[in-house]
């Protein structure tokens, strides 16, 4: 036990220890955080110990915000800021050795604020961090949430004084970790991350596992048979000017591998073919061609299908990847599905698909959407900002992938991607979008691992 002060602390045992999973209510992640819950419980009774509290995040309560975090933390404060030491957040897919996690916890002082984690840093500057650090990116470090992070009793208190007394700002969340860990440094006046070499992202059965206290698994999910690609309509938002730089790059690289696809465009050219749906460009948001694809995906023009898939002219994306993800998920569900940022999330507000990583719906979903009057308050209006008010009005949940992304490779940290098996990236920008398909998201070994390791763990 630590002295301090001539008087013992007495040592932390698993019950001092919060759990917080960080789970969706989308119904295949609700059996994901379960699973979690269940192995966390049983490891608990192996180890002889009283269970501690596990919290899934998707039932704390009805506020689209908690997600963030940030908002959560009063909560959490006035449960558990007098009688634990720690809270501690997991993703639905970090493995858990509770064992190592307990060793690793009282190696800390719990008196003091620590903010855990496995540390993540930008190689350049980039835009889903507004730019933050332009002189030095690296500096600036935050956590890969995939390994678990932790923040200690003491930390979580100051947090929620500073909330309480200066309400959070209605503004964009986009990358969280980045966020929650500039929130939390406060400018130099907070903590900065720690980092601790158990948390990790590197599979269970790596040899280099053994010392880790998380793990986390690098294959794309699969559930079943992958969706047959022509039940998944895809729908390119193009205008004119991008008709000859970019539409070639998609018939070059992914949209080899669709059944069904069509490209949305202020002009009809028939070389490409584009359908003009009437609906003039815009420059900014394209909420109203968005809705014209809505409604054109349930007319009798299109083939019947149970996944609708709404794209960027200058999106890249692997469909036998997005094939074996929709495996997971049930299509008589509304299913609302992509890269989820979120906005006013402090304040009530709500969560949405950017658009550019690709916005997937069940066909529910598109019925819902629509059968709600939901409409663009203007033809420019940014479409996935207006479906996720309209989605949120509907309580329709919004469902996040880590494997979509909003920009380009080299605008995330390599070693978020170093464990993930990537779905999309987007953009063309300072970069040879073809090279980048053929780097990161052309068929290779991971789709065809995928049937094998899923077969192993059945």
């Amino acid at each position: 036990p630590l002295k301090t002060q001539g008087c013992e602390q007495r040592r932390l045992s698993l019950r001092d220890v919060v759990f917080v999973i960080q789970s969706q209510r989308n119904s295949f992640h609700v059996r994901q955080a379960e699973k979690l819950r269940k192995d966390l419980l049983l490891q608990t009774q192996a180890l002889q110990e009283s269970p501690p509290v596990i919290l899934l995040l998707h039932t704390l309560s009805d506020n689209e915000g908690d997600w963030s975090i940030l908002p959560l933390l009063p909560d959490l404060s006035s449960q558990f800021g007098k009688n634990s030491s720690w809270i501690m957040f997991l993703e639905e897919d970090t493995r858990v050795k509770l064992e190592k996690l307990h060793e690793v916890l009282k190696t800390f002082d719990r008196r003091k604020e620590w903010f855990l984690g496995k540390p993540l840093h930008d190689e350049e500057s980039t835009i889903i961090h507004h730019y933050a650090f332009s002189e030095n990116p690296a500096a600036f470090q935050y956590p890969d949430f995939s390994a678990g992070w932790a923040l200690s009793i003491p930390l979580v208190n100051r947090l929620t004084s500073k909330i309480e007394e200066e309400p959070l700002k209605s503004d964009f969340t986009i990358d969280l970790k980045h966020e929650v860990a500039l929130y939390i440094w406060e400018d130099g006046k907070g903590p900065r991350l720690k980092g601790v070499p158990e948390l990790c992202t590197i599979p269970e059965h790596n040899p280099r596992a053994q010392y880790c206290a998380t793990t986390v698994s690098s294959q794309s999910p699969l559930c079943g048979q992958p969706v047959k690609s022509d039940n998944i309509f895809i729908a390119v938002k193009t205008c004119k000017k991008f008709h000859s730089d970019r539409v070639p790059v998609v018939k070059k690289t992914w949209g080899k591998q669709a059944s069904l696809l069509e490209y949305y465009s202020d002009y009809a050219d028939p070389s490409i073919p584009t359908i003009n749906l009437g609906v003039p460009n815009t420059e900014r948001g394209h909420c109203g061609k968005t809705f014209a694809i809505l409604r054109r995906f349930l007319s009798s023009h299109v083939p019947n299908t149970d996944w609708l898939l709404i794209v960027d002219d200058d999106t890249l994306i692997s469909l036998p990847r997005l094939q074996a993800l929709l495996s997971c998920y049930d299509f008589s569900e509304p299913v609302c599905l992509g890269e989820r940022y979120g906005y006013g999330l402090g304040q009530g507000g709500y969560s949405y698909i950017t658009g550019g990583g690709g916005m997937v719906f069940s066909r529910e979903a598109v019925v819902q959407l629509l059968a709600s009057g939901c409409k663009c308050y203007s033809n420019d209006a940014p479409d996935d900002m207006v479906l996720g008010m309209c989605l949120n009005a509907l309580r329709v949940p919004v469902t996040h992938s880590p494997l979509f992304h909003q920009a380009r490779p080299e605008d995330y940290a390599k070693e978020f991607l170093a464990h993930q098996t990537p779905i999309s990236f987007h953009k063309h920008w300072n970069i040879d979008p073809i090279a980048v398909f053929n780097k990161w998201l052309k068929n290779d070994k991971h789709t065809e691992g995928l049937e094998k390791s899923t077969k192993d763990e059945l």
